[in-house]
């Protein structure tokens, strides 16, 4: 009598140890890749922190008809976050219109110590902001020049700098 196994389908303990090995292999390879990517992702959602805050801004002031700051939270590094305030014609108390918290893991080297909208819309500082995700110029480095209408305006920085 002969007799019948019957074979069920899947893996053996050893094919799934080499699958995932290789898995592995694979993921760590992908991963130098990925940590670009990020950096690139956190340039760019830094500069449109920065240049949405400008805008803002400038609109407020225009809207206020006064003038509207921007000052960094930390008088000497704009990565610790900012503030927009004007001053109230009737109370002549400073307000707040936004604060931004911090901004992770960017570092801002080049910035003007506060930018001052007119009631016209057009910045008092021409000095532009330029970030990065490393104290040594990457390519993902961005600069945000203030036009002369007071509009921002988001580059990547030539030859190292904000031109």
């Amino acid at each position: 009598m002969k007799r019948l196994y019957i074979i069920t389908p899947g893996f053996t303990l050893v094919e799934l140890l080499v699958s995932v090995v290789v898995l592995g292999i694979l993921a760590s390879l992908g991963a130098s890749g990925f940590q670009s990517l990020i950096q690139s992702q956190r340039s760019k959602n830094a500069s449109f922190e920065i240049f949405s805050s400008l805008s803002l801004a400038r609109s407020e002031a225009i809207k206020r008809n006064n003038f509207v700051t921007v000052t960094p939270a930390d008088s000497t590094n704009w990565g610790k976050g900012w503030a927009i305030t004007y001053i109230d014609a009737i109370t002549s108390n400073t307000k707040t219109i936004k604060s931004q918290s911090e901004l992770k893991k960017i570092v801002i080297p080049q910035g003007p110590a506060s930018v001052v909208y007119a009631p016209t819309g057009r910045a008092t500082v021409s000095i532009p902001f330029l970030l990065d995700v490393s104290t040594t110029l990457t390519e993902n480095a961005r600069c945000i020049k203030i036009e002369l209408s007071g509009m921002p305006r988001v580059e990547k920085p030539v030859n190292g700098a904000c031109v």
